[in-house]
């Protein structure tokens, strides 16, 4: 019992001594007459013991490379030849940007043509901001170079719907006071680990009549398509599918009095590639 109560009385004695100690070295820490750089921002604790301009650079440092990067990316979504017996044709379809998860410049550009030269074409600068994980809100300019110059104020969103659906959405106001909208939207299918079924739809709408532009108010044009792509790299794609067109309404009025048809089914094979 004596050596057992000797142990126990040695026990408390060592940990009473080591909790003294750490006590004093904790109170000498707290009271420390060491000078604090008064410039220091004061929310880092570390900027007390180092070189606030080595910290601040270290954070900034930190912060671009978990995130605050500027990346590029170019992505040619279509990039098709549609071959037809009245007269072969094709179509491009893509986008470029620069910047960072939350800012980027966006520029856009697609159109189509056939042997007879350019039929429509055109290009919009934008500015993009996130306002969510998912999407894009984005803002600018857009210029039409074929048929007819006309310049617009742009503004819409791109977002990732659940499931891994892709929609695009904008509505353009020109300089002459004409209200145009444009969705589109379209979802990969994976058969197999490189072939991809995309099915593709886009829908424009008018506010008004426009006998220059030869459009209507309301639905003015859809387009479905179904595109397979094979991914030979996940940068570069062959893609062969049909894609089916129909103008409305007014539009569709306008287009067969200039000697034009309102309805194609065409069958096309083209790239879809990025880098």
């Amino acid at each position: 019992m004596k050596r057992l109560g000797l142990l126990a009385f040695s026990t408390l004695a060592l940990a009473a001594s080591a909790l003294a100690q750490e006590s004093g070295h904790v109170h000498s820490q707290g009271t420390s007459d060491a000078p604090v750089d008064a410039t220091a921002p004061g929310e880092y604790a570390a900027d007390r013991y180092f070189d606030p301009r080595a910290m601040a650079h270290a954070r900034e440092m930190m912060r671009e490379e978990m995130g605050g990067m500027r990346f590029s990316k170019v992505m040619l979504n279509l990039a098709e030849y549609r071959p037809d017996s009245k007269g072969d044709g094709y179509r491009w379809d893509g986008q470029a940007w620069y910047g960072g998860d939350v800012h980027r410049l966006v520029i856009r550009s697609e159109g189509e043509g056939g042997t007879d030269g350019l039929e429509t074409a055109e290009v919009q600068a934008l500015y993009s901001r996130a306002v969510g994980r998912y999407t894009d809100v984005q803002f600018g300019l857009r210029q039409d170079i074929e048929p007819h110059g006309r310049t617009y104020a742009s503004l819409g969103a791109q977002s990732l719907l659940p499931y891994w659906f892709e929609i695009d959405g904008s509505l353009f106001l020109s300089t002459k006071g004409e209200l145009l909208a444009r969705t589109e939207g379209s979802y990969d299918i994976r058969l197999l680990q490189r072939l991809v079924l995309q099915p593709r739809a886009e829908l424009n709408f008018a506010a008004q009549h426009s006998a220059e532009t030869l459009t209507g108010p309301g639905l003015s044009s859809a387009e479905v398509g179904l595109r397979l792509r094979y991914e030979i790299r996940r940068e570069y794609a062959p893609y062969a599918g049909l894609s089916w067109g129909k103008r409305f309404g007014s539009t569709a009025d306008y287009w067969r009095a200039a000697g034009e048809a309102s309805q194609s089914t065409t069958f096309l094979v083209g790239i879809r590639a990025w880098f």
